[in-house]
């Protein structure tokens, strides 16, 4: 652990690059600052690059903060709130367009686009970017070609919960509709992810870069950092939100760019920069089973929590109990739940390939040139074909991952990165 590590000169080193860091992210935060509470009205795009480059800044503030606090928080139950602390930015974004929806009905291809756009970005970009970075790291370290990452048991909990969620997220698209009674059983599985990640044995953390200049300070100022660090970053994100949230959509018109792709796309890219860039940094380290399985929990956090919200703040948003959604949010649904049973189904023996990746990261930039619902449709065809060859081909592991979840001595084997 990079914590205990503390020679002088590293002590120094650390300190230097916490106080830089510090002072990159409040560059960034301060603009958007100063124009929300000076009341300013910048141009759309304007607005989009100020406030968005606040919200990136405060991502990553969030991420170190929520690194460095596991030094003194223990449990798997306080870690995973710290983890969804740090995914403050995405749901913010989100979530207010659910809750505009409830007024304005146009709002609610936003929240869909969001939605989805997060979950595919996740798995057809983070899921490969991590898994190739970590062969390509374990090639270097053995001498010889490696295109197999192993991953460890206790992940088969992560993913049968993840597996559970996928089956009956297709509930979506088959009613044209995100249910308040979907919502509130999503987020009863994600609350028994959270029960049960809490029984397992959390390792100290291995801190990187910030963070770890974070853990080198002495307890008292560690913690008030940490403290600061949320408070600060939790305020621009939710001070910025709005008119993050509302420039996306002004900036879409005024540059005559689809504004449903813009949503889908750029915010979910901005707030997971931190995570993706985190999760990097450990498989470039030879830790890309850690990595790869936080990418995995991050799933299994989106594709519970973030959809069950979205009924919940559409409705008290003024709307109905549920969100009905149009024939193309209905398309883009289903292709990012097709995709998600594909990922699963091929990893389902806890054995994450090469060619999975570039099959994965391939699906996912093939999916940009198609414009039509012939071509969205045909695309889902094709995750559906691989996903149900990945349960063949991994039919013996597949009882083994819906028992996990509910498995006393799978949660017994789990630790929480």
């Amino acid at each position: 652990m990079q914590t205990t590590v503390n020679t002088p000169a590293v002590v120094r080193g650390l300190r230097r690059q916490l106080l830089r860091s510090v002072c990159i992210t409040a560059l960034f935060m301060a603009p958007a600052l100063i124009t929300r509470i000076g009341g300013l009205h910048p141009s759309p795009v304007v607005a989009l690059v100020t406030y968005g480059a606040a919200v990136v800044a405060a991502s990553f503030v969030l991420a170190w903060a929520a690194e460095a606090a596991q030094i003194d928080v223990s449990g798997g139950l306080a870690i995973a709130v710290l983890a969804l602390i740090a995914v403050l930015p995405e749901y913010a974004v989100d979530l207010y367009y659910a809750y505009i929806s409830g007024q304005a009905p146009e709002y609610t291809q936003f929240a869909a686009a969001n939605m989805t756009g997060s979950n595919r970005l996740l798995m057809g970009l983070g899921w490969p970017a991590v898994v190739l970075i970590a062969l390509t790291v374990a090639r270097k370290m053995s001498g010889r070609p490696t295109n197999l990452l192993t991953l460890e048991p206790s992940n088969r909990i992560e993913l049968g919960f993840l597996l559970v969620a996928g089956v009956v997220a297709f509930v979506i698209p088959a009613s044209g509709q995100i249910h308040l009674v979907l919502g509130m059983a999503l987020l009863a599985w994600f609350g028994f992810y959270l029960f049960t990640i809490s029984r397992g044995e959390a390792e100290e953390p291995d801190l990187v870069g910030t963070a770890a200049a974070i853990g080198m300070l002495p307890k008292h100022m560690r913690r008030s950092t940490v403290i600061t660090m949320f408070v600060l970053a939790a305020s621009v994100i939710l001070l910025c939100a709005e008119p993050f949230a509302n420039s996306l959509v002004s900036a879409g018109t005024q540059l005559g760019v689809d504004q449903f792709l813009l949503v889908q796309w750029l915010a979910p890219l901005a707030s997971e920069a931190p995570e993706f860039i985190i999760a990097a940094i450990f498989a470039a380290r030879g830790k890309g089973t850690a990595a790869i399985a936080t990418l995995i929990s991050s799933k299994v956090n989106q594709w519970t929590l973030l959809i069950g919200s979205l009924p919940i703040a559409h409705l008290a948003g003024g709307g109905g109990f549920s969100l009905v959604l149009d024939a193309r949010q209905v398309e883009e649904t289903l292709l990012t739940a097709t995709q998600t049973m594909m990922g699963v189904a091929l990893i389902l023996a806890l054995r994450f390939h090469r060619a999975t990746a570039w099959a994965l990261l391939a699906l996912f930039v093939i999916q940009f040139p198609i414009t039509s619902t012939h071509g969205r449709l045909i695309l889902c065809g094709v995750y559906g074909v691989l996903a149900i060859a990945g349960l063949i081909v991994n039919r013996r592991h597949i009882i083994a991952t819906i028992r996990a979840p509910f498995s006393r001595s799978a949660t017994l084997q789990l630790t929480v990165p």
